[in-house]
Parts: C-alpha cells; sequence; structure tokens
C-alpha cells in the first residue's frame, strides 16, 4: 500500500484529485495534503510518503523551488506536477526534476489516473528491484559461509578435488602461497547445560554465538573461520589463516589465542571447553592433516587432570588410545549372568568396580568417549536378549545418552562415571519392565528358592533385584500366602532342618551349624536356643531318652 501527499494551496484542486483517483485500484491507502511548500516539506518529514503531487504555482514556495528541494533531499521519491500554466519554464524544471507526469489544470479523470498508475508502477519496479537486491544479498552473505565450510569439511575428509573447485579456491586464501593454516578442534564439554540454561535449548544458536566468539577472538591475529561439526553438535572446527608467518609462530600465537577464547567463554557463556590445536602447515591440503592433529589432541586430555578450560598442542596420537579400553575387561560375562539372573546389584557392582579400576590410571577424554560408545553397544544387545523392545532402546539414535533422558555432558572423571552409572540404570529399568511383562512372578517361586537354598545368606533384596519388584510388595504378598514373613520363614526351615540333622548322632554341632549356614557353633546355639526354649545339646539328649 501507497501513501500520497498532494500539495497545492487551492482547496478545491486538492478535492478534486481526491475524488478522481482510483486510489483502491492503485492500492494508496492514505492521501495527505499540504496547503504549502513549508507545510509539505513537514509533512514529509514527518511521514513515510511514497508520492508527491506539486501544484506549480503556490505563495511562498513555488513548484519549481520545492522540487529542486525534493531532488536534493529526496531524489527517490517520484512527483507528478500540476500546472495551470502550459509554461515553458515550469515545464523545464519538471524535466530537469525527473518528475514522472505533468499535468495541466483542469484535471480530468483518465490524465490523472494514468499519470497516478504511472507512479506506482515506477514504485512497483522499485521494490521489486530492491527486493531482488536484497535477497541477492542476503543469498550470498548466507551461501559463502555454507559454501566455505563444505570446502573446508571436503579437505578434512580429503575428498575435496582441486580442479573442480579451483573458482573457488580464493574463498579460503588458497590461492596466496604466502597463507600458512592451522587446524582447532573445539570441544564443549558442558554443552548440554548451557543449551537449556541460556539458549533455551537451541544448539543452533549456540554454536553461532561460539563461532562469532572464537572467529573475533581469534581475527586479532589471524583470518579465523569457525563452523560446527557435523559429527559431534559438541564440537566446533576453528581453520585459522595467517599471511607470510613461520610456523612457529603460528603455532605460539594459535595457542596462546585459543587460550584467550576459550577463558572468553567460560567467562561470558559459562562454556567450559577444551581445544586441540594442529600443526601448523603451508598447503590448504594439508588442514586434513592438521585437524586429525587437533582431534587427537583433544582426545589425548586427561581427564583426570582437567581443571577447568583446558588448550592441547600435543599433536602426537597416544599410544593405546584406539586399542580396546580394558576397564570391562573380564568383566562382560560376569555382567550378562548377572542381568540374566536379575542380580541388578550384582550388575551395578561390575560397573562399579571397573570404574574405580579406571580412576587408578591416567584416563583420555578419547577413552571415555568409547567406553561410553561400547557399553551402549554392549548394553543394547544385552538388554535385547532379555526382551527389550528396539524401540525402548538408542540402537540408532545420533545421541544415545540423551535419549535414555540424561546428559552427556562431563568435564570430570566422576561426571563420566556418573554417566556410564545412569545408563546402567536405564537398561536395568527397562529389562525389569520386560522381564515383569513377558514373566509372571510367583511367589511360590521365592518359598521353593527357600525350601533347595536354606543353608545360604538369603536377603529379600536378592528377591527384588531377581524380580524387579519392591522389597515391600514382596514381602506383603508372602505373608499373604504363607501366614509369616520370609525371614520367619527362612528361620523356620533352618530350625526344621536343624532338629532333623541333631537326630543323627554322627554329625558334630559345629557341623550342623556350618551345613545350615550359621557364623559359627554359638549362633547357631543361640539361635536354636531362641526359637525352641532348648539348645541343641539339650534337644540331642532329650531325643536319646525319648
Amino acid at each position: 500500500m501507497y501513501r500520497v501527499l498532494i500539495i497545492d494551496d487551492e482547496e478545491p484542486l486538492r478535492e478534486a484529485i481526491r475524488i478522481l483517483g482510483d486510489w483502491k485500484g492503485l492500492e494508496v491507502s492514505e492521501v495527505l495534503e499540504a496547503t504549502d511548500g513549508k507545510m509539505g516539506l513537514e509533512l514529509l518529514a514527518q511521514q513515510n510518503i511514497d508520492l508527491v503531487m506539486v501544484d506549480m504555482k503556490m505563495p511562498g514556495m513555488s513548484g519549481a523551488e520545492l522540487l529542486q528541494v525534493l531532488e536534493r533531499d529526496y531524489p527517490d521519491l517520484p512527483a507528478i506536477v500540476i500546472s495551470g500554466y502550459n509554461d515553458f519554464e515550469y515545464t523545464r524544471q519538471a524535466i530537469r526534476s525527473k518528475v514522472v507526469d505533468y499535468l495541466l489544470k483542469p484535471i480530468n479523470r483518465l490524465d490523472l489516473n494514468a499519470a497516478l498508475r504511472k507512479a506506482v508502477d515506477l514504485l512497483e519496479a522499485r521494490r521489486v528491484r530492491e527486493s531482488e537486491f536484497i535477497n541477492r544479498n542476503i543469498t550470498l552473505n548466507m551461501s559463502l559461509p555454507k559454501l566455505k565450510e563444505k570446502m573446508y569439511l571436503s579437505i578434512i575428509d580429503r575428498s575435496f578435488r582441486s580442479q573442480t573447485n579451483e573458482a573457488f579456491l580464493p574463498l579460503i586464501g588458497a590461492d596466496d602461497p604466502d597463507n600458512r593454516f592451522a587446524a582447532v578442534v573445539l570441544r564443549m564439554l558442558n554443552m548440554e547445560q548451557v543449551r537449556k540454561a541460556r539458549f533455551h535449548s537451541d544448539v543452533d544458536l549456540l554454536h553461532f554465538a561460539v563461532a562469532n566468539m572464537l572467529n573475533e577472538i581469534a581475527g586479532e591475529y589471524f583470518q579465523a573461520f569457525s563452523f560446527a561439526s557435523p559429527k559431534q553438535d559438541r564440537e566446533l572446527i576453528v581453520i585459522l589463516t595467517m599471511k607470510g608467518a613461520y610456523q612457529e609462530d603460528i603455532a605460539y600465537r594459535s595457542l596462546h589465542q585459543m587460550n584467550k577464547a576459550l577463558a572468553a567463554l567460560q567467562e561470558l557463556l559459562g562454556i567450559i571447553a577444551v581445544a586441540g590445536i594442529g600443526s601448523p602447515c603451508t598447503a590448504i591440503m594439508e588442514i586434513a592433516s592438521s585437524y586429525e592433529a587437533a582431534k587427537a589432541s583433544v582426545s589425548g586430555v586427561d581427564l583426570m587432570r582437567l581443571k577447568g578450560y583446558h588448550v592441547a598442542s600435543n599433536t602426537a596420537q597416544k599410544a593405546g588410545q584406539d586399542q580396546e579400553i580394558p576397564l570391562l575387561s573380564g568383566r562382560v560375562q560376569l555382567l550378562r549372568t548377572a542381568l540374566e539372573a536379575g542380580n541388578t546389584a550384582g550388575a551395578r557392582t561390575i560397573v562399579a568396580e571397573a570404574l574405580k579400576k579406571g580412576s587408578d590410571r591416567e584416563f583420555t577424554l578419547g577413552e571415555a568417549d568409547l567406553m561410553v560408545a561400547r557399553f551402549i553397544v554392549l548394553m543394547n544387545d544385552f538388554s535385547l536378549e532379555l526382551g527389550v523392545t528396539r524401540e525402548k532402546l538408542p540402537l540408532m539414535e545420533e545421541h544415545p545418552v540423551r535419549f535414555m533422558g540424561l546428559s552427556d555432558d562431563f568435564a570430570s572423571y566422576e561426571q563420566f562415571s556418573a554417566i556410564m552409572e545412569d545408563a546402567l540404570s536405564f537398561y536395568l529399568e527397562q529389562i525389569r519392565h520386560a522381564q515383569s511383562a513377558n514373566r509372571p512372578f510367583e511367589i511360590g517361586d521365592i518359598k521353593a528358592y527357600i525350601d533347595n537354598r536354606y543353608f545360604e545368606d538369603i536377603k529379600i533384596s536378592m528377591f527384588a533385584d531377581k524380580y524387579f519388584l519392591s522389597r515391600e510388595y514382596i514381602m506383603k504378598l508372602f505373608k499373604q500366602q504363607f501366614g509369616c514373613g520370609i525371614h520367619e520363614y527362612v528361620q523356620r526351615v533352618r530350625m526344621d532342618k536343624a532338629k532333623e540333622l541333631l537326630d543323627d548322632p554322627g554329625l558334630k554341632i559345629q557341623d550342623i551349624s556350618e551345613m545350615l549356614g550359621f557364623k559359627d557353633k554359638n549362633y547357631f546355639s543361640k539361635a536354636f536356643r531362641n526359637y525352641f526354649s532348648i539348645s541343641p545339646t539339650e534337644y540331642r539328649t532329650a531325643s536319646k531318652e525319648g
């Protein structure tokens, strides 16, 4: 919609223009009026006017003088000139001022709307051109960074073809032989926490903020281009470009600037991060090796010594990092057996012992990542074998820990251990649900177990873990079915068996005590007396006499 300003000292003419104009058809939303040039200029300064209609003969400031001001101060404002004088001087100024049309009084409907249509068409064409220009610039500004990102990623994964992309090489400084490059990998250790607390869970907004900070801080000495890693959303890749510098200078400057950047990230955004700096290189294609060294530096950071942000520039791959993680070595079958038996306490103990073993030595971020990934694969397999349905498990998830409703942030070995233990709890809960759904619980199974294994150290927690039920629920069911509690029943079975064994004169009371699972003879004797109000020796004597 457009707004038109009529500047004319004659009210009848202004009214005629209002009546004759096809304003609706021309998409004109408002027609304003001014009685002279001064008032017209005031309205132009206050209002957003799209088209002005100017009478050439007005008191004070003439139309010719007004056109000169418009040409100077509003060069893009289209104007239609109205005059009752077919005078060359007026016409010459109108032509000089590039007016849209020149109308003679008296105004008729056809000429007026033709002139107005010409002006509106000019405005529309101008808006289309401006829109196309803006869109081209937006597209260019958005596509150039994306193009550079794709080029760097193709170099990193070694799929870049120089001949095919030769025209784009200047975009990344590959056409300048004086340029030196280095890749940096930055890992946010508490990304989930920061993303939720400060970025409304928008990971793209977080990446944008961090990349801008990295580019700005590193840009003091380098041209820095930062972008999110497509394989791991808590990682950003930074490509540093420096002109005409020695490799040693790049290494020193990059270490200094990344320490500065990580300190700023922690102070301003609360992000705890580690960064690995790759080896400086002179050829653009060597960025792939620099990136691999940076990635290895991050993976080699010792989780035990990590305190806040950290920059690593040791590009050597740590020995054994790609080997099997030893923490669960020799424990996998034990873990499987515990899960099959429903021994959740045993499963937790096995994992806890493995984690304790890891805390006794250097343990890197790379090892932690690998152990979490392999533990999830292992537990997925066990869970499927024990009846958990596939949709309940993070089988093909990009972020399996988050699928479990857990945060995969860890900036210390304690936090890493918590992720492992919480992940185990997730799988135990899934197995519990599957087992309870697939196998109906029989309280008689507990009675049968006690009848056959009365000599063991029997605890209610054993049955709670095995059947994935609460101890209170099991105790209630047992008492309803058999008229006594589980501990009471265990004691009854042991005491009945004790009388049976005491009837055999060939067995010593010490042997009987051990056969019944008591700690020692005295403890057995005390329990027997409390139950029968007679000692084992007195019972044996009475049996002989009877």
